[in-house]
């Protein structure tokens, strides 16, 4: 197995709510990303559906999509997972579910973890093993 660190770049983060009640809300976030470090480079989106409980706390499920290349190997990975914030941190749990290219074959997890002294990047570390 391999382990890449990189940070990707918050370009925009599309929220928007669809239903309130209660005092909860649920939202739907469009989020674009880009990387340009020598380990991970390419852009990236996840879309997110999200449940706010509280003003300060939410929970989620996301599907996110990375096209470029991961420690040189060109191609396309997608993932999904699901992820919490507390007030302070957003954390994050992906698994591989598909992959093209040079990464065709690619399994693996993904974890971010990340606070608003991280902002405007997203930590993420890619745990996989590329197909022989």
């Amino acid at each position: 197995m391999t382990t890449t660190k990189t940070k990707l770049e918050i370009k925009s983060w599309d929220e928007k709510p669809y239903r309130e009640q209660n005092g909860a809300k649920f939202t739907r976030a469009n989020v674009v990303l880009a990387s340009t470090d020598e380990r991970v480079t390419g852009d990236a989106t996840f879309e997110s559906l999200m449940y706010y409980p509280t003003e300060k706390e939410s929970t989620y499920v996301t599907v996110m999509q990375l096209d470029g290349s991961i420690d040189g190997h060109a191609g396309s990975v997608v993932l999904q997972g699901s992820g919490t914030y507390d007030g302070t941190t957003a954390r994050m749990d992906l698994e591989v579910v598909s992959a093209t290219g040079e990464l065709a074959g690619m399994t693996g997890k993904a974890t971010s973890s990340s606070t608003h002294e991280d902002y405007p990047n997203m930590p993420l570390t890619l745990t996989y093993t590329l197909k022989p």
